[in-house]
């Protein structure tokens, strides 16, 4: 089953990625079903489907699935290109991919989702880890350091970025602790060490520097603290 899988989703990443040229892609939202580079498209994924099935003919039910749905789902997504934010369409539309292929892979490898794994304890346990780190945690460091807001804020600065930014950081520094590579924390407070040299030598007093290194190690010190209990749960559980 996983080698079915992994085979059709190397010719989707093959057809819908690595060859559909940004001309292509224009040429598509502009003609949409008259566009000739949308048939092209789906020939591309055909092919690409018989290769990496080395010309197996008993699948030919499994391509002609996911080509045509293929045809359809980019058809829909042509007409909704304007009208739906475009990264929630990407999204739809890659899952709806994704979730042909599933089907075709059914279709000649019955498989079942073992619905109890969503149940076990360390998976339950991953989760909750996850969650304290990005989210929980967030929250958190905005209790703690909003005694210290500053005043001044960068306009030019993206929206939420820091606070992505943190999760990031911090499921960062879980993962290295699961894994038990230290070294990884080191190298990921270096890293942000170069990246904030350019805002705290701007900055005139050490208000800026004593709040990003409050920040810092709170964020650092929470994601520690998570991966340290998740590795010592996991030994008794």
């Amino acid at each position: 089953m996983i080698a079915l899988f992994i085979k059709l989703l190397l010719a989707h990443l093959v057809g819908d990625f690595l060859l559909q040229p940004t001309k292509w892609v224009l040429d598509k939202e502009r003609h949409k079903l008259k566009s000739k580079y949308l048939y092209a498209h789906i020939a591309i994924h055909a092919i690409a489907l018989l290769v990496v099935l080395q010309f197996n003919f008993d699948y030919i039910w499994g391509i002609l699935l996911i080509s045509i749905s293929h045809y359809i789902i980019d058809a829909i997504k042509l007409y909704l290109t304007g009208k739906i934010n475009s990264r929630w369409l990407f999204i739809a539309d890659q899952l709806a991919h994704l979730i042909i292929i599933a089907i075709a892979v059914r279709l000649y490898e019955p498989y079942k989702i073992p619905i109890e794994a969503f149940y076990d304890t360390t998976f339950l346990l991953t989760i909750c880890c996850i969650l304290f780190v990005t989210v929980v945690s967030s929250v958190i460091m905005k209790i703690i350091i909003s005694k210290w807001q500053l005043e001044e804020t960068n306009e030019a600065s993206l929206k939420d970025a820091g606070a992505y930014i943190g999760m990031l950081e911090r499921l960062f520094v879980f993962a290295f602790i699961v894994m038990h590579y230290w070294e990884g924390i080191g190298f990921l407070i270096t890293a942000k060490s170069v990246f904030r040299f350019g805002d705290l030598s701007k900055a005139k007093d050490r208000k800026l520097t004593e709040y990003i290194l409050i920040g810092t190690l709170i964020s650092f010190g929470l994601a520690i603290s998570c991966g340290l209990v998740f590795n010592y749960l996991i030994t008794i559980l």
